[in-house]
Parts: structure tokens; sequence; C-alpha cells
């Protein structure tokens, strides 16, 4: 559902706002820039009022650690600080579940799976983060969409709450689907891990008989293939960003009245191409599709929040806050004094940050440290910029 009220007479933000959040993929990179923007949630009092999370790759594998270690609820702000940010924190510095997953692979009961290595990542997700519920487990706020990408038809494959299929094949209930495997699709990149394989048969499948029909009118469909093979959702949008914003009306969708994107995606390396027979080539041309799919949803998205003011907040991975505020210096709404006051991470730090692979293996507490601090520095700053009030007051 659309909100129509975003366009043209949007009131700002307020405590009553429900808050949309996008996470992007880009590995362990990704989880730990998108905890620093949790954490601004939690330290503005703002971490409640998400209502929606869309999710892809390292998106989905952090918001599947935080809600496991709470029981599958969605934490308060004291139980991410006191709870969810040490743990979170310990796993992401000590666990590898790279090489657990490596591991399981030798094992002969998953030889099987040698293309379709996202099994054993679910595995390892279970073996290791203590990745146990189920789709009916998940709560019901906020609402939670893990996306994947259908290779049969190309579409985005969601795993809602007892739910999971995509538009074009119909849906099915999923509440027994395991969320280890939810979540190890999402981040099933292609060459790397590997598709997770889905049985048609073992479902069954409805589909409303023609787009717009109300909820109700779904009818029994087969489908034409005996097994799906679910890819990374980055593939599709790897900003998460579809179900929450209507790019070619620019308009939020399910009532949220505030939209945060965490995009911590690396940028397209600028390389001399590989030879025909290499085998990373094909690797380069699907991250060149998947630059210009990103260039196309963060134009209208970018040109949104910059019509309307507090609306939502972008915060993107390399960024230097310290060269976005000198552009915006004279905003009549930023107490530039205290901006200056602050110690921002310089730019070797960022690229740092940046430069970190995307990858499922442990960091260093140091590694972790700097990018969460730069996630939480990129949303902030975003926030000082655009959403502080008439006298300069910001939540900073």
């Amino acid at each position: 559902m659309k909100n129509s009220g975003t366009r043209g007479g949007f009131q700002g933000f307020s405590e009553a706002s429900d808050i949309g959040l996008a996470l992007s993929g880009g590995g362990v990179r990704a989880m730990v820039f998108h905890m620093g923007v949790l954490r601004w949630l939690a330290e503005t009092n703002r971490l409640h009022l998400v209502k929606h999370i869309s999710s892809v790759s390292g998106g989905t594998l952090i918001t599947g650690l935080v809600l496991s270690l709470c029981d599958w609820r969605w934490p308060t702000a004291a139980e991410f600080r006191d709870r969810v940010q040490p743990e979170v924190r310990r796993i992401l510095t000590e666990v590898d579940l790279a090489n657990s997953a490596l591991h399981l692979l030798w094992q002969p009961r998953n030889w099987k799976f040698l293309m379709s290595r996202a099994n054993v990542l679910a595995q390892a997700m279970e073996a290791c983060w203590n990745i146990k519920g189920r789709l009916a487990d998940l709560p019901t706020t906020p609402v939670w969409s893990i996306n994947g990408t259908t290779a049969e038809t190309g579409r985005r494959f969601r795993f809602k709450a007892g739910e999971l299929g995509d538009y074009e094949l119909g849906y099915c209930d999923g509440s027994d689907f395991k969320l280890s495997h939810a979540m190890a699709v999402s981040a099933a990149f292609p060459g790397l891990i590997g598709p997770l394989a889905i049985e048609a048969k073992e479902f069954k499948w409805q589909k409303r008989p023609q787009w717009g029909l109300p909820i109700g009118t779904e009818q029994p469909v087969t489908l034409p293939f005996k097994r799906l093979h679910i890819y990374d959702g980055g593939l599709y949008d790897n900003l998460g960003l579809e179900p929450l914003f209507d790019v070619s009306d620019r308009a939020f969708k399910n009532d949220i009245r505030y939209l945060i994107c965490s995009d911590a995606g690396a940028p397209l390396a600028r390389a001399e191409t590989r030879g025909p027979l290499h085998p990373f080539r094909i690797k380069k041309l699907l991250e060149i599709v998947m630059d210009q799919a990103w260039a196309l949803r963060i134009r209208p998205l970018s040109k949104f929040l910059s019509a309307n003011r507090c609306v939502g907040a972008y915060a993107r991975i390399g960024v230097n806050p310290l060269t976005n505020l000198e552009r915006y210096k004279d905003h009549k709404t930023v107490d530039s004094a205290s901006l200056w006051e602050r110690q921002w991470l310089g730019d070797d730090a960022i690229a740092l940050a940046l430069a970190h692979p995307t990858t499922l293996k442990p960091m260093t507490q140091a590694q972790y440290d700097r990018l969460e601090r730069h996630g939480y520095e990129s949303i902030c700053w975003n926030e000082v910029l655009f959403c502080s009030n008439s006298d300069g007051q910001t939540t900073c």
C-alpha cells in the first residue's frame, strides 16, 4: 500500500512516525555498517518505531542475528545496548562462519550441495549463530521482507512471516521454512555461494488471476518448474528498496512515514577487464549489471529525499561527512558549531572501511569498531543536514 501523503504534503518526522528500514547487501562489511545505523536509532530512541525492514544479503544476516539474540523479537533500545551490541561484536570478530561452511561442505552428506552451497551456509548459521527459527517465528512487528532473486523468473523472491514466493510464480505457506535457509538465500551470490534449491512440489502455490485484485481472490496454480533456484537478492535490488519505495511514483509503501536506506554495497571497481577465459570475468559482468540497477533505484530516492524535508535519510558507505557538511555549511537549520566540534572519521579510516572485502570471514575488533562508527556517523550527518529543526537543534 502506497502512502500518498508523502508527496507534496509531508509534515516531517515525529515520534509517531513509522520507520521503514532498507538494509543493503555487502557481506560482513554491510552487517557492521548497519549495526552503526541501528545504534543511532537506539540512541535517539527510535528503534521501536521501525515497522518495516527490507533486507538483502548482509542486511538480512544482521537482521536475523539481531532477532535471534532477542528470541525472535525486535529489541528495545536497552536490549540493543546491553545485549545485542556486545554479542554481535563478539560473534563477528570471533566466529568464522565462512570457514565453518567450508568444513561442512567437505562432509560426504553435503557433497550434493557442491553447486548450491547456500544449503551449507544455512547449516553453518544454525551451528555458529544458533539460527534455529522458522518463518512462523518472526514477529508481526516489524514486518521483515527477506529478499532473494528467482533464477527461473528473474523476479524478487520474498520470504515473510509465513509466506514465500514472487509475484509471477505466486505465493505459498512457508510457515515451516527454516529462517537459516531464507537468510542464506539472501546472500547466495552466483559463483561464490550459489543458489538454494527449492522443490516446487513441496508447497501449495496460489496466485491472483490478474494484477490489482484484492486479497482473498487467490487461486491454486501449478508451477511450470520442478525446482526453483533462489539467488542473492542483490542481483535484483541490492538496496532492498522495492518493498518500501515506489521508484516510478516516488512514494513510500506500507504506510511508512520515514525511510532509512543503509547502503554498504561496494562500488563498482575500476579495473582492467579479465581475459575471456578468466573465471572472474563473469563476476565482473554481474557487478556491472548490479551497479546499473543500483543507479536506477538510488537516483529517484535521492531526488525524493532532497525535495521533501525530513522524510528519510540515505547512509552511504565511503562518504566523508566533512566533505558533505562543507557543501551545506550555510544551511540555515544546521548548528555548524556543534558539527565542526565533532571528531569525525577521516578519509583514511573511511577508505579502510569501504575497502573491507565482501566476505563472511571474521574481522578484527579495530575493523569492527571503525565500520560500526562509520555507519553511525553516516546516518547522523544525514539527519543533521536535512532533519534538524528551525533552531538548528539535532539529535547527534
